[in-house]
């Protein structure tokens, strides 16, 4: 693969290939994040369900943990031991009686000191048809409850969404407005959605904040059955993918360069030109009730495209 140019504001992104097999999850997380750290990366960002990956309130009630449990704690010491902050997804388990059997899906942001220093708990959850398949994220994760700010980290101000909530652009702008640099969505795609939706909703997100967009996903092993998309990228403010991850366990290096940002932002400033008076009434109201179909993906193994700087 090759070699990164030389630059000072460096993210990794990791894509990983989580099972319930908590264990060796950590152990890939830590080999990437160890590359990612010696490749010079300030900052590594992991996918969602970081712990662990599965389905179903018995798997989740089993293998989620408290905000000090085990796993996070490894994390912590991961950041200390090589000296980066990270963004990871967790588990978490609820403090209310009434919830023993479903998780917050938090989006932690981890200090190179090993400090929690933000948390988000995924607002928009999974509950849909895909491929005459029904997935109810609601039935083991608890939905958050408000945004969280962006978080300033030494690669720029990061705002925190994950996976699902990609399709939702008031969350995205919303982050944008209190000042990311950066918007984050470390994801689980499946793999049908992921071929027709992925890169398109990464880039439009990138395009309509002026942020960079970084997307953590997901994997299968190569030769296995593709469920779940990958295809892990980082996407500048133009809209560009800067970096992209192959399929299974990969990482991908970039920069991000906050002047560059800011000259796009300058040159086109869509935020002096934004008409909320006008947007504001019908954001307000709540739409018309649609009787929808459940959603079928096309029979075709789309791929997302785009050339990116690949690390191994």
């Amino acid at each position: 693969m090759a070699t990164p140019n030389v630059a000072s504001n460096l993210v990794a992104v990791c894509q990983l290939t989580c099972t319930t097999d908590k264990e060796k999850n950590l152990a890939d997380a830590k080999a990437l994040i160890a590359r990612g750290a010696q490749l010079g990366a300030k900052m590594v960002f992991l996918p969602e369900a970081t712990d662990f990956f599965a389905t179903g309130c018995d798997v989740n009630s089993e293998l989620m943990e408290s905000m000090d449990g085990p796993t996070l704690l490894a994390y912590k010491e991961i950041a200390k031991e090589y000296g980066v902050w990270l963004s990871a997804c967790f588990h978490i388990k609820s403090d209310d009686p009434s919830e023993p059997k479903r998780s917050y899906n938090c989006h932690c942001i981890i200090s190179d000191r090993g400090e929690v220093v933000s948390g988000y708990d995924k607002v928009h959850l999974f509950d849909v048809t895909v491929d005459s398949t029904a997935i109810q994220e609601s039935s083991w994760t608890i939905p958050g409850r408000k945004i969280t700010p962006p978080v300033a980290c030494p690669v720029g101000k990061v705002g925190q969404c994950i996976c699902y909530d990609l399709r939702f652009p008031e969350l995205a702008l919303s982050l944008a407005k209190q000042g990311s640099d950066i918007i984050t969505y470390p994801s689980a795609f499946t793999h049908s959605t992921g071929a027709a939706h992925w890169e398109p909703l990464l880039r439009a997100r990138a395009i309509e904040t002026q942020c960079y967009v970084i997307a953590a996903g997901q994997s299968n092993p190569p030769g296995q059955k593709k469920e779940l998309y990958g295809h892990s990228m980082v996407v500048d403010p133009w809209g560009q993918i800067i970096a992209s991850c192959h399929e299974g366990l990969d990482i991908c290096i970039a920069n991000i360069d906050l002047e560059y940002l800011q000259g796009i932002r300058a040159r086109m400033p869509v935020w002096s030109h934004r008409r909320d008076d006008v947007y504001q009434p019908v954001l307000e109201d709540s739409g018309p009730d649609l009787d929808l179909k459940p959603f079928s993906s096309p029979p075709f193994d789309g791929l997302g495209l785009g050339l990116g700087l690949q690390v191994q």
